[in-house]
């Protein structure tokens, strides 16, 4: 979460001329700074690694100056995708461009606006006993790190290959995660939110981490099987803003609705999702994503001559459903009050949609009954790329793509899963299971 730091007091000091710290990334906040490790006091005693406001990933070594600095010309505004991101240091090398290297998913970085190298030999201040190591913010507790992390790594002693913590894919080309990286951690190395959230070392050392600030939260969204956000490059205007992890909608705005739509879309296969009322109104559902026209100052999806025919939603006001402004099924549902659950199962193969209030599935649906659709609402059919969307009106609404958590809150008992994709409220449909990739490729 946006809050969370874990810091380690550096007690031994370590290799300060080489060293690597690799760290698996999915981005929440965007046009902000985020800082995602750091050593150090102060402002004028330390080293860091983040996202600045404009969204370029940034490094350096400062004491009263820059001794290293680097800043990319790439910008970093992927919400949906894991970064792998690793650090190797080894000032020793007589060439200066080999004495810091970047990778981003397993290629080094080359174009920066600005590069300072060290000088030869240069001590750094990571694996000196100058302040704490922190992981997610600044020294200075500015800055938190607002997203994922996951597999975070630290040797101390080697500059190492990227190919010690992930590959290439030899069928999608992809950069994929190597889950049990063998590295020898040296002094202060640690391996840290390998599995779940745990901040014990998984090293060979017992350089464990506390939990300084914020709440630790895990996540099943992780480099091996990405689940469905919020979409925040979402074209929905600048009062609609996302946190925890970008699964949370809140709409600063006064009047108008502003709508996003999740990360990952599917033109087959069953899915489900669930919605959180944290507020006073809202329209949730599916949109046809490759069918969508929506401009900056667009309402509701579904429900304006600008948007797409192809929204289907329903007001948690009233119980409705909607396609288009035009009322498909009055009293579809009955209305949702603050802290009821809307549960969406999506069957994009057979173009029906279904919803449930609290677990129960409403106007008598049956989400198992394929192509006859009981109880369901009929999509548009054709050629479709369904993804669920929400519109928000001064409120908030936090949805559980499968991760178990509406905003910060664990469900309160996961309901059954055959899939075993996901955690989810309630019992979810046979058949279905999670818009992640995992999911998709059941």
């Amino acid at each position: 979460m946006a809050s969370t730091v874990l810091s380690r007091n550096v007690s031994s000091a370590g290799n300060r001329k080489t060293w690597t710290y690799s760290v698996w990334l999915k981005r929440s906040g965007l046009g902000a700074d985020n800082y995602f490790v750091a050593q150090g006091t102060d402002s004028n005693n330390n080293w860091t690694m983040g996202f600045d406001n404009n969204d370029v990933l940034f490094m350096w070594n400062y004491v009263s100056g820059f001794q290293i600095r680097f800043t990319t010309n790439r910008k970093f505004r992927d919400t949906n995708s894991w970064y792998h991101i690793m650090l190797a240091v080894d000032t020793t090398q007589n060439t200066e461009a080999d004495r810091v290297k970047i990778y981003v998913n397993g290629v080094q970085e080359t174009s920066f606006s600005v590069s300072t190298y060290p000088s030869q030999d240069f001590d750094t201040i990571v694996n000196s006993t100058t302040g704490s190591f922190y992981v997610g913010n600044y020294v200075q507790g500015s800055g938190h790190y607002n997203g994922c992390m996951s597999h975070v790594h630290f040797c101390d002693g080697s500059a190492l290959a990227p190919t010690v913590f992930g590959s290439t894919d030899s069928t999608t080309g992809e950069w994929k995660i190597n889950t049990s990286p063998s590295f020898t951690p040296g002094t202060n190395g640690f391996t840290i939110l390998k599995d779940g959230n745990t901040v014990t070392d998984q090293s060979a050392n017992s350089n464990n981490f506390t939990v300084a600030g914020g709440t630790l939260t895990k996540t099943e969204d992780c480099p091996s099987n990405v689940f469905a956000t919020w979409n925040r490059l979402f074209p929905a205007g600048g009062s609609l803003n996302y946190d925890a992890g970008s699964t949370r909608l809140y709409n600063t705005g006064t009047a108008a609705y502003r709508t996003s739509v999740s990360t990952l879309g599917a033109s087959t296969g069953k899915f489900y999702a669930e919605f959180k009322c944290e507020g006073d109104t809202f329209f949730t559902g599916v949109l046809d994503i490759n069918n969508t026209k929506m401009g900056i100052n667009d309402t509701t999806f579904g429900s304006s001559s600008n948007m797409t025919s192809y929204g289907y939603g329903i007001f948690n006001s009233t119980g409705n459903v909607s396609n288009n402004g035009s009322t498909v099924v009055s009293g579809y549902s009955s209305a949702l009050a603050n802290g009821d659950i809307l549960g969406v199962a999506l069957d994009a193969t057979n173009k029906k949609l279904y919803f449930a209030k609290n677990g129960t599935w409403q106007n008598s649906g049956v989400p198992t009954s394929g192509s006859t659709g009981t109880g369901a609402i009929s999509l548009a059919s054709g050629d479709r790329t369904w993804v669920f969307a929400s519109s928000v009106n001064g409120t908030n609404i936090s949805a559980n793509f499968g991760n178990g958590y509406f905003n910060e809150t664990a469900v309160s008992s996961a309901g059954t899963n055959a899939s075993g994709n996901g955690i989810f409220e309630y019992d979810v449909p046979t058949g279905y299971t999670a818009l992640s990739t995992k999911g998709l490729n059941l």
